[in-house]
């Protein structure tokens, strides 16, 4: 699987210059003020959780992969939102939600992303709010929940934290680059990217590990990061933080990892090509992904 996604200002183009299809902006303005407002709403809903303690309420693909209460209410509560404002759409959401709708419009949802840290009590954890038309995603807001930090994109209209213009960081050398990545919950997956890692992190300046695929796409957007690589993302992970890195001036890749899950790859544009280098030859694509 190869999903190619673009950086903003690389439009118009080829697939692009007929804009009759594109969605109105009307709608668009609907879909961003109500993405906000509800991913406000569940944010505090979490950080009120988190203030009277958490406990781990489900485990799924392993031991390390926790539930907690506050993922389902917040799931919830923005499930709620959303279809009362707009009873036609469809939504995915990590914690079960999934239909279709009728109006070509799909809201893509992670109640927290990293669940790990909000257990812990570790400030990068946030809602994520991809809205998809037509199987394009048009929309996304990624809200930090421990530090209300607030970042959003509209495709075509650049990416934005607190209301401010970002971009992705210039060309850097390899060397001189700081690499965010994460690891699977399911061991035998870990182990291949922890020899992956092992292979990257001579190479490079730096790497960290903060536990959330948005808020580490949404760190390469704002210029923060050179580069995000991770096996084992879904797109609600990925939907919208995706969407404000490409606004931001990224390149966001979805291929086939090297256990064979979705592999998230993203860097900006000018040093994209040569880190998909690096990446693949440290061993974290499948072969010829």
């Amino acid at each position: 699987m190869r999903l190619r996604l673009v950086p903003a200002d690389a439009r118009p183009g080829p697939a692009t210059d007929d804009l009759s299809t594109e969605p109105a902006d009307e709608l668009l303005d609907e879909l961003l003020d109500l993405a906000l407002r509800v991913a406000r709403e569940a944010a505090a809903l979490v950080r009120t959780r988190r203030e009277e303690g958490v406990q781990v309420a489900a485990t799924k693909s392993s031991i390390t992969d926790v539930v907690t209460q506050a993922d389902r209410d917040s799931e919830e509560l923005i499930r709620t939102r959303v279809l009362s404002a707009r009873p036609g759409d469809g939504l995915l959401g990590e914690e079960g939600s999934d239909s279709t709708g009728t109006t070509g419009v799909r809201w893509v949802v992670d109640p927290i992303d990293g669940t790990v840290n909000y257990l812990h009590g570790l400030d990068q954890y946030a809602v994520s709010i991809g809205v998809e038309v037509d199987g394009r995603v048009q929309v996304g807001v990624v809200l930090n929940a421990a530090t209300g930090d607030e970042f959003t994109a509209v495709r075509g209209r650049g990416a934005h934290r607190n209301g401010r213009p970002i971009r992705a960081a210039a060309r850097v050398a390899l060397e001189h680059a700081v690499v965010a990545t994460g690891y699977n919950y399911e061991l035998p997956i870990r182990a291949r990217q922890a020899q992956a890692v092992a292979s990257l992190v001579v190479r490079i300046a730096d790497v960290r590990r903060l536990g959330s695929c948005a808020l580490d796409l949404c760190a390469v957007a704002a210029g923060q990061l050179d580069g995000y690589v991770e096996e084992g993302c879904n797109p609600w992970d990925y939907a919208a933080g995706g969407l404000v890195a490409e606004e931001a001036g990224a390149v966001v890749e979805i291929l086939t990892g090297a256990s064979g899950r979705r592999l998230v790859v993203a860097a900006p544009g000018p040093s994209y090509a040569e880190f998909l280098g690096l990446v693949t030859s440290c061993g974290f694509t499948a072969h010829g992904a």
